[in-house]
């Protein structure tokens, strides 16, 4: 990812199942360890992490791998508490502190030397079949949702509303009114003062067997536009196959499509991904993060698409494990908008110490940018207690 501090708008993209405090889009890959307090604190759980980020990269050619000028380091704790106020009813937070090791202020984590903020505080109510999920949350969609990236994942001040009446059928609304971006310290976005100030999402999640599906609606005035999201997937046995589609009407630009197809096989212990995308007229529309299949490391999928034009792009992964080392490597096209070719690598040296490496060469426009691919690093090391 290049180390930049997103603009808000860039931030917004304003180009399945919803979270409390107590659960991230990316699970972590060690378990982490739950202290639970006793006597008159028998009722609150505590998960805790530190972390130390390297993130390096080469500018394009411009400047060199682990210059400090491209470079920056930064560690943080991390402390998620969970304290169960009735039965049913629980208080979430998540708390984040961290120190950058760098001299450079432009390259700060979070946009300063040091600091802390508040990334989850809710209050999640479960009345039988319905859960209500009240404040900072964070929030997992296709394409409205949390991108866990350095330090700590973005975050949402939202109401939401999540009821599992129907079997296999999960129903989800969710209003949202403020967002922290990733990166952007203790900066909260008040998307109510944005346009229309609207912005919510509706959701039915379906998965029984080896059938899954969801169908979402999207209305985001912070980015002008609402959206129709599907997606349906069969597990074959031998073979899994997916596919996906998002129409977005803008309001004041052309509309846009996109389809997804996707295949997932097992081949002697490697597990391989091929996946196509196709987009029409004008980049996807995203809050955050985006879902498409051919979406890399770096790269979102959604916005690589030229105006009145059509963009295909494909990506192939594999990924397996070698005596304990999690390994992964994918390459992706996107039409003319560029290329990406990302390793992965993660090692749990413990049951709670885990060290992992993301080398990405990333060529953001292979038509008019005359510029090299960019070279980038990112050591993460990652202790729970």
């Amino acid at each position: 990812m290049k180390f930049t501090k997103l603009s808000l708008v860039a931030a917004l993209a304003v180009s399945s199942a919803f979270a409390g405090g107590d659960i991230a889009p990316v699970e972590p890959a060690v378990e982490t360890p739950v202290v639970e307090a006793t006597a008159c604190n028998s009722n609150t759980t505590l998960n805790a992490k530190a972390q130390v980020y390297y993130y390096t990269h080469d500018n394009a050619g411009a400047g060199d791998l682990f210059d400090s000028a491209d470079s920056a380091a930064a560690g943080a704790v991390t402390f998620d508490v969970s304290h169960k106020l009735y039965d049913g009813i629980t208080a979430n937070f998540t708390a984040v502190g961290y120190v950058n090791f760098g001299d450079i202020a432009d390259n700060d984590f979070e946009g300063q030397p040091n600091g802390s903020f508040i990334n989850v505080a809710n209050i999640t109510a479960t009345f039988a079949d319905t859960t209500l999920v009240l404040g900072r949350q964070l929030i997992d969609s296709p394409m409205f949702g949390s991108f866990d990236w350095l330090l700590a994942p973005s975050s949402y001040e939202a109401y939401t509303i999540v009821n599992k009446s129907i079997s296999n059928v999960t129903l989800v609304g969710t209003y949202v009114t403020k967002f922290r971006p990733v990166n952007a310290g203790n900066t909260w976005v008040d998307l109510t003062d944005i346009g229309d100030g609207d912005n919510f999402a509706l959701g039915a999640v379906y998965g029984a067997d080896a059938l899954s599906a969801s169908v979402w609606y999207y209305n985001i005035d912070a980015g002008d536009y609402t959206q129709v999201y599907a997606d349906l997937g069969y597990d074959f046995g031998s073979f899994n196959i997916a596919a996906q589609v998002a129409s977005t009407d803008y309001g004041t630009t052309a509309d846009s499509m996109a389809y997804g197809f996707k295949v997932e096989t097992e081949v002697s212990g490697f597990n391989l991904t091929a996946a196509v995308s196709m987009l029409s007229d004008n980049t996807a529309g995203f809050v955050s993060r985006d879902g498409l299949y051919t979406s890399s490391w770096n790269t979102f999928a959604s916005t690589a698409a030229e105006l009145n034009d059509d963009t295909f792009s494909w990506k192939l992964g594999a990924s397996t494990e070698f005596s304990g080392l999690n390994t992964e490597v994918s390459y992706a096209q996107y039409g003319d908008e560029g290329s990406e070719l990302d390793v992965i690598l993660g090692y749990d040296v413990t049951k709670c110490f885990n060290v992992a490496a993301i080398y990405s060469l990333t060529d953001y426009d292979v038509v008019t940018d005359t510029a090299d691919a960019d070279n980038a690093l990112e050591v993460i090391a990652t202790y729970k207690f």
